[in-house]
C-alpha cells in the first residue's frame, strides 16, 4: 500500500458524539460538520436477542433521537467493515433519516467468501450493489463542508477502511485503545502481516490526529474509552508501539488469535451485514430465517 493518498487538514475539527452499546461493546458515532447541520453516522448497531430470535432498535433509536433533537441532516451511514460482532442499524436509520450507506469496495471479497459459507445461492448479488457507495483507497466524499477520505486498512478483514475527517480518524477494528492493542486477524481474508502494515499506515497520520475506536472492553477494569491519538498509540500501544517490528507483531497477534473464541453474534452478523444490514427475505408466511452452517466457519 502507498503512503497516505490525501492531505490532512487538522484545522477542520468535526463534532463527534459517541454512543456505546454495552451488549456488544461497540461504539457508534455521529460526526457533525461544525459549519452546518450535516452529519454522518458511523458503525451503527441493530439489537438482537439471539436466543429469542428477536430484533430491536434501541441503539439505533438513540442515534435517531439525537439527530432529530439537534435538527441534523444525515448524509452518510458509514460501515468501516463487515462487522462480525454486531448487526448494522444502517438501513433502519436510513429509513427514518435518509443518507447513503457506504463501505469499502472489497465488500465483494467478503460477499464471495461468506456467500459460499452461508449457501446464499445465485440470487445473492456479490457485487456490493446492496450498498449505495463502495469506497476505494483515497476516495473522498462530503459531509456538509467537510471532505472525508477513505483509506484502505485491511488485515482484520479485506474490506476494512479507516475514514479520515478533518482531525479525526475512525479506524473500525484496525486498532483498539493502546492497552488493548489490535483486532484479531484470523477471520477468512484476515492476515496479521497485512494488519500490521495497515496500522502503521494509520499511525503515519499526524501525531495530534484524534483516533476513534469501534470497540472497547475496559481491560483490567478501567472505564470504557474510545478516543485516543496517533501519538498515544505510537508511544503506548501494546502491539504496535514504535519499535515493535512486523515479525514481533505477527507472532503476538497469531498467538493471541489462537486463544480466541468466535464472537457470539458472528453467524447473524455476517449474514446481515454483508447485505448492508438487510434482514433475510421473509418466506411465504412472513417469517425470516438465518442459517447456521455446520462446521462451516
Amino acid at each position: 500500500m502507498s503512503a497516505i493518498p490525501f492531505e490532512v487538514d487538522l484545522r477542520v475539527r468535526p463534532e463527534v458524539t459517541a454512543f456505546f452499546d454495552e451488549p456488544t461493546n461497540t461504539v457508534s458515532y455521529v460526526v457533525k460538520d461544525p459549519a452546518s447541520n450535516t452529519c454522518a453516522v458511523i458503525d451503527s448497531v441493530m439489537d438482537i436477542d439471539y436466543a429469542a430470535g428477536r430484533i430491536a432498535y434501541k441503539s439505533a433509536d438513540a442515534i435517531i433521537a439525537f439527530v432529530q433533537k439537534h435538527n441534523l441532516k444525515v448524509e452518510w451511514l458509514i460501515e468501516t467493515h463487515v462487522h462480525a460482532d454486531h448487526l448494522s442499524g444502517a438501513p433502519y436509520i436510513q429509513g427514518k433519516l435518509g443518507g447513503k450507506i457506504g463501505i469499502g469496495e472489497n465488500i465483494k471479497i467478503v460477499q464471495q467468501t461468506f456467500g459460499k459459507i452461508f449457501n446464499e445461492g445465485t440470487e445473492f448479488q456479490r457485487d456490493g450493489s446492496q450498498f449505495d457507495r463502495l469506497f476505494a483507497d483515497g476516495d473522498t466524499y462530503q459531509i456538509g463542508s467537510m471532505t472525508a477520505f477513505a483509506m484502505h486498512t485491511p488485515g482484520h478483514t479485506p474490506a476494512c477502511m479507516t475514514h479520515v475527517i478533518g482531525d479525526a480518524a475512525f479506524v473500525g477494528d484496525t486498532l483498539f485503545m493502546p492497552d488493548s492493542g489490535s483486532a484479531r486477524a484470523d477471520f477468512p481474508g484476515g492476515d496479521a502481516r497485512t494488519l500490521y502494515r495497515s496500522i502503521k499506515r494509520v499511525l503515519s497520520l499526524p501525531g495530534e490526529m484524534r483516533l476513534f475506536m469501534c470497540h472497547d472492553y475496559g481491560p483490567n477494569g478501567r472505564n470504557i474509552r474510545w478516543e485516543t491519538t496517533v501519538n498515544e498509540q505510537r508511544a503506548h500501544n501494546i502491539h504496535v508501539r514504535d519499535g515493535m517490528s512486523e515479525d514481533a507483531f505477527v507472532a503476538i497477534r497469531e498467538a493471541r488469535d489462537k486463544t480466541l473464541s468466535m464472537p457470539k453474534l458472528i453467524i447473524p452478523s455476517l449474514q446481515v451485514n454483508m447485505k448492508a444490514g438487510q434482514l433475510p427475505t421473509p418466506d411465504d408466511s412472513g417469517k425470516r430465517f438465518l442459517k447456521v452452517p455446520i462446521n462451516g466457519l
